[in-house]
């Protein structure tokens, strides 16, 4: 494998954080749906505790479900190609801006 380019890590060390943020946040809205049962219903001590370590399970399983969803899609989104092959330009395309023929 080849040496990647800066702009192929800076791409990767992106969506490694924002991988990381979305699931963390995801994780602690699941969380919070989970343990506001606890809140709105009158429950025991025994039940509240088994609804917030229920709450805990769903919340991590959220936050590994949205980490892999989004670290293993980011291949097959096209982010981790080169950016020299988004930057190839059409050939039929003047070199500057605001010249309408390749003459000019």
């Amino acid at each position: 494998m080849g040496r990647r380019s800066q702009e192929d890590r800076d791409a990767m060390t992106v969506e490694i954080v924002f991988a990381l943020v979305s699931a963390a946040v995801l994780a602690a809205a699941a969380f919070i749906a989970v343990a506001a049962t606890t809140v709105c219903l009158d429950l025991s001590r025994t039940a509240e505790r088994v609804v917030l370590l229920s709450g805990a399970v769903v919340s991590a399983v959220v936050f590994v479900a949205r980490l892999i969803d989004v670290l293993w899609g980011f291949p097959r989104r096209g982010r981790g190609r080169p950016m020299a092959t988004l930057r190839a330009r059409d050939p039929s395309q003047p070199s500057q801006p605001g010249r309408t023929r390749p003459d000019s």
